[in-house]
């Protein structure tokens, strides 16, 4: 049995505990939120024995097997050099820093004291993200060549987390750094990148919109496009369309998860399946199902039965991509990967 703390109680922090529960072998036996009021509603909920409103006195209390980091990215370097202090595995929200700089030092924090670090990076989990992905690892459309990934909707997201509202640098971070992934983990790693961004949303400080042109390492163009200021027919918060094109075929990843390939023999379409959990708010289905997903990869490499694919020497490498982009938008010019 592994026991773990959580750190951080807002939003996201009970689809993150209730994922969790679906696992037989891991326990929450503490919480900590510095509104000590929040744990306490929290522990209620799920059966937590013990909260706590200073993170020092929990690491101090508990003997932990890892700890789950969901607090605001700007606190998340406090607590993952807290963790490492105490030699306890972390596992931290997405984005794992503000800055490149900042989320390199914890991610040297945690090798210099040995300490296995991860990344809670869901959406790559996504069921119907990784059938595409078994197609393509198939060879399904032969040598991919192009592809789109689309992620634009109007959904309104600054009413349940506010916060976004406030962010100098939103979209990017936010959905960018879940898309960037997907993009590495089809494609590969990008060799030049190309960013455009704009603010829709005029009542919100950083950018809602953004489009990205990377030339991958394969040779492959990938084409990124974000918005939450997009009003579209297939407006299906929080999907995700792929489109690919290979030398023998495409696929296409469209609304409702329908997943198409055309080849030569003809146009195939399957609807992708997704599982069903109670405690799933129907508006984020396909996101908080890739929770659970993204937890039994953590849970295996805590294990040692496997290297978890998001860890955070790999993350590190989205989170480069993420900030490029920002360079890129800023200077508008193609910069080298």
């Amino acid at each position: 049995m592994k026991k773990f703390a959580v750190l951080g109680c807002g939003f996201w922090a009970q689809f993150q505990i209730a994922a969790w529960r679906e696992f037989d072998d891991v326990e929450l036996v503490a919480l900590y939120n510095r509104t000590k009021s929040k744990a306490e509603n929290l522990a209620k909920r799920f059966n937590v024995p013990r909260v706590y409103d200073t993170a020092e006195e929990l690491f101090e209390n508990e003997k932990l097997d890892f700890v789950d980091i969901i607090t605001d990215v700007y606190t998340h370097e406090k607590f993952v050099l807290l963790a490492a202090r105490h030699g306890v595995p972390v596992i931290c929200q997405k984005p794992m820093a503000p800055d490149y700089e900042t989320a390199k030092r914890m991610v040297e924090a945690c090798k210099k004291a040995n300490v296995p670090f991860y990344i809670h990076e869901n959406w790559r989990w996504q069921i119907p993200i990784r059938a595409l992905k078994k197609k393509l690892d198939e060879g399904a459309i032969g040598t991919p060549f192009r592809a789109r990934i689309t992620y634009c909707n109007s959904f309104p997201v600054f009413e349940n987390q506010p916060f976004l509202a406030e962010l100098e640098q939103f979209i990017l971070t936010d959905i960018g750094v879940h898309i960037l992934d997907v993009a590495r983990f089809l494609f590969g790693e990008p060799r030049t990148l190309y960013c455009q961004t704009a603010k829709i949303h005029k009542q919100i400080k950083g950018e809602d919109v953004a489009s990205i042109a990377m030339k991958m390492e394969s040779g492959l163009h990938c084409n990124v496009e974000l918005s939450y200021a997009s009003k579209v027919q297939h407006d299906r918060f929080p999907e995700t369309y792929i489109f690919v094109e290979g030398d023998q075929g495409s696929l296409e990843l469209g609304p409702d998860y329908w997943l198409h390939t055309t080849t030569n023999d003809g146009i195939h379409s399957v609807r992708v399946q997704i599982p069903y959990y109670p405690w799933v708010d129907k508006r984020y289905e396909v996101v908080h199902t890739s929770i659970v997903e993204a937890n039994r990869d953590l849970l295996s490499a805590l294990k040692g039965e496997k290297i978890a694919e998001t860890n955070g020497e790999d993350n590190l490498k989205t989170l480069n991509l993420v900030y490029m982009a920002y360079e890129s938008a800023d200077s508008n010019s193609v910069v080298e990967v």
